[in-house]
């Protein structure tokens, strides 16, 4: 593969010009989904044309080194061939039914075969869906209303979730939203990593709280890992209060290990959001977790959740394709390698250029803060120089490097990324680092 292209960070194209004119005419911000906007880092937003292995070509035809991934699902690459063939056959045999299939029943297997604390499972269309339908499940079981989450995580944009919500919200300054209703005084919130803090929420209110809802690595505050015993104590505190433990693998789930955090940190939720990974880059999300508790969804049971498309068979094609590549020995293990390498070169480097930084790497997830360390919880990473990042993001980006536009979202890397694209990405960083600081 040849050497980083090298490209204007600023809108000098025509194509880019023209479809960001006739976007905003169109759509809110000129997007459909805000955090496909640039405009934090100074940048119009980037207009995919097509995708290769690690690399994504722009309207323009430049080439980047991609780390977005489409925010996570793309754990093989774009266009990777044993996906594309499974949804082109899918595709001819019918785009939808409206009825069930023998793929979903076989994905469903896979998925409760992968996560230990998975006995039932049912896919849905988006990470919303998921995390709002186990909340749904875990408010029936328990009869009890309020939901504990945490500091600037993310679970979707319902109402009871956009609440100290990380991210997008952070990133455009939007804490929370206009349009929520009261439904949102239900959520409790607390930091991060902080055991005593949930404590503290159960001893005032524990006989109405349902659940914890958590990522059990955050995502969308930037990549933050849990403190040794975090995860444990939040199983600890549920078991003995009667919640329902709800983790948010949306992001987590085939991406830090084949199973997920659950797997990697061998803690078990009661429920369990999946996404991103789990459909190869269609809309497929899913939620599952104790056959006890799933039993609750109709047709099973009294809790109402649907979806025309839930199921769609291009969607179980694809990510059956996908996780079938992903069990095969020593994948999730490789990219866990580059995700590290990629990690400490950036540290090195920051260290390197005299800039405060801080990173972290699990499975094939990686962050960045330019902040010192550690980052234990959202209001660390807070702390970030959020004008460093939009810096250092538009000097990556004339290097053929593509980040995600936000200092608070994690990274990501496929099983496609060579040695050689973590090296010229490194290269890239170190140049652009040191741009960022003259600037």
């Amino acid at each position: 593969m040849g050497p980083v292209t090298a490209v204007s960070a600023t809108v000098g194209s025509t194509a880019t010009e023209d479809l960001s004119l006739r976007a905003n005419s169109l759509m809110p911000g000129g997007v459909s989904s805000p955090v496909r906007s640039f405009a934090k880092v100074g940048l119009p937003p980037f207009y995919a044309s097509r995708g290769e292995g690690p690399r994504i070509f722009d309207r323009d035809g430049r080439s980047f080194i991609d780390y977005i991934l489409s925010w996570g699902p793309l754990a093989l690459g774009h266009a990777h061939p044993g996906v594309v063939d499974a949804v082109t056959k899918a595709a001819r045999e019918g785009l939808s039914f409206g009825t069930c299939t023998e793929r979903e029943v076989d994905l469903a297997a896979v998925i409760t075969g992968a996560l230990p604390s998975v006995e039932l499972v049912r896919f849905v269309s988006s990470g919303t869906e998921a995390v709002m339908s186990a909340v749904r499940v875990a408010r029936a079981a328990t009869g009890r209303d309020l939901i504990v989450k945490f500091d600037g995580g993310y679970h979707g944009h319902a109402d009871a979730f956009l609440v100290s919500a990380g991210s997008g919200a952070a990133t455009l300054a939007l804490p929370d939203s206009p349009g929520v209703p009261a439904a949102a005084t239900l959520t409790r919130v607390a930091p991060f990593n902080d055991l005593e803090s949930v404590e503290a929420l159960f001893a005032r209110e524990g006989d109405n709280i349902a659940c914890v809802v958590v990522e059990p690595v955050m995502g969308n505050a930037g990549l933050i890992r849990p403190l040794e015993g975090f995860l444990a104590g939040l199983r600890d505190i549920c078991t003995r209060r009667g919640a329902v433990l709800v983790f948010d693998e949306v992001m987590t789930g085939f991406r830090v290990a084949w199973g997920g955090a659950q797997v990697a940190f061998s803690v078990r939720p009661d429920l369990t959001a999946l996404g991103k990974v789990i459909g190869g880059g269609m809309p497929v999300a899913a939620y599952g977790g104790r056959a006890e508790l799933m039993e609750l969804v109709a047709p099973a049971g009294p809790v109402y959740q649907a979806g025309t498309l839930s199921g769609n068979p291009l969607g179980m094609a694809a990510g059956l394709a996908q996780l079938t590549e992903l069990a095969k020995p020593g994948v999730q293990e490789e990219m866990a390698g580059s995700a590290a390498r990629l990690a400490d070169g950036l540290a090195g480097a920051a260290q390197s250029a005299g800039v405060a930084a801080c990173t972290a790497s699990i499975g094939s997830m990686w962050g960045l803060f330019f902040t010192e360390g550690p980052v234990r919880n959202f209001g660390d990473a807070k702390r970030s120089q959020t004008e460093m990042f939009a810096r250092f993001h538009r000097a990556c980006f004339a290097r053929g490097v593509l980040l995600a536009p936000s200092p608070f979202e994690a990274g990501f890397v496929s099983s496609v990324h060579t040695d050689t694209d973590i090296a010229e990405t490194l290269e890239a960083a170190s140049e652009a680092l040191e741009e960022a600081c003259a600037a």
